[in-house]
């Protein structure tokens, strides 16, 4: 990985681009799409990441109210929801079903071999068993992949570049999401080679960040890491105040935790992955086989860090970070 942080996609995405005149615009036909997310309903779904998948498919000529229906359902972060949810979308017999997150495509693979299933911000889809290679998916699934587990020793290497001298980093972990289990080896293996002792704190709702904070300041933690993880999502901006109030420099795969208060984020764009979804629904819709559509997987990784919270903790951002940020916030 260069000091720019670009990584070649894996499966030419550029073999999934469509032209601006969709067929959508089929006189008379109305798709239905059903939408699967472990996050919770946002106020307004057009400022969110979702929006963003929604302008895709506007792009792309599909315009709910004329051409497109959307069944949305979120999980509120309660991934023991999911099944039920997947279950109530497949019996709608929608066209095609966008789910978002490592959990809620499990819950969805058990609900249906048949509905083509596009799946947005996954890690490790080959792993999971969700496809059989990126390349060539092989069922009813395919779309875009995260490459969080891989990138996952850079947090610490970059913690350890704020903090020399940082000895133990606990690591917030929802046994409910593979995908932070995944993070958490990954940290694990290069946590070893440089003698740093990782503390391992699992969160399974919101109201159990006070004791995991607790946790971490009574194991002496030098720092704090948070995956990419619907709860954490719903909870940025509380854990980037429990990392101050304990004094933690903290690193997250969440481009948002910055803004939310936290130290440093090393992640992909979110907002990318949910528009690029449409143009797999696009595909799809015009007759294309998720079996045969390859897995797309991110081509930039972006840092941010905050200025004003590596002040209040005494920490000097170092050059080669304040080089390598693509924002810093002052």
């Amino acid at each position: 990985m260069n000091n720019r942080r670009k990584l070649v996609i894996a499966l030419g995405a550029g073999a999934l681009a469509t032209p601006f005149a969709s067929f959508a615009q089929q006189q008379g036909k109305v798709w239905r799409i059903g939408f699967l997310s472990p996050r919770s309903r946002p106020d307004s779904l057009d400022s969110n990441v979702f929006g963003a998948f929604l302008r895709g498919m506007r792009e792309l000529g599909y315009f709910e109210e004329k051409n497109l229906m959307i069944e949305w359902r979120f999980a509120d972060a309660r991934l023991e929801r999911l099944p039920g949810l997947a279950a109530e979308l497949v019996h709608l017999k929608v066209d095609l079903i966008v789910v978002a997150g490592t959990p809620a495509v499990g819950a969805m693979q058990k609900a249906t071999t048949t509905i083509p299933v596009v799946i947005v911000d996954v890690s490790d889809p080959v792993d999971s068993g969700f496809v059989k290679t990126l390349a060539r998916p092989g069922g009813n699934i395919t779309g875009l992949s995260n490459l969080n587990a891989d990138i996952s020793p850079k947090l610490l290497e970059m913690l350890l570049s704020m903090v020399p001298k940082l000895s133990r980093v606990a690591v917030l972990v929802n046994p409910g999401n593979p995908s932070t289990v995944t993070v958490l080896k990954g940290i694990q293996a290069a946590a070893q080679k440089v003698k740093v002792k990782v503390l391992p704190v699992e969160v399974r709702t919101a109201q159990e960040l006070e004791k995991a904070f607790s946790a971490m300041a009574r194991e002496k933690a030098g720092a704090v890491i948070v995956p990419r993880e619907s709860l954490f999502i719903t909870q940025l901006r509380q854990i980037a105040e429990l990392a101050a109030k304990h004094r933690l420099p903290s690193i997250s795969l969440l481009l948002e935790f910055a803004e939310a208060g936290g130290l440093m984020v090393y992640g992909s764009n979110a907002t990318d992955y949910y528009r690029r979804a449409a143009t797999y629904v696009d595909k799809i819709f015009k007759g294309a086989k998720p079996a045969d559509l390859p897995v797309e997987q991110p081509s930039k990784f972006e840092l941010f860090i905050n200025g004003r919270t590596a002040k209040a903790l005494g920490l000097k951002i170092p050059q080669s970070l304040r080089i390598m940020a693509d924002k810093v916030i002052e």
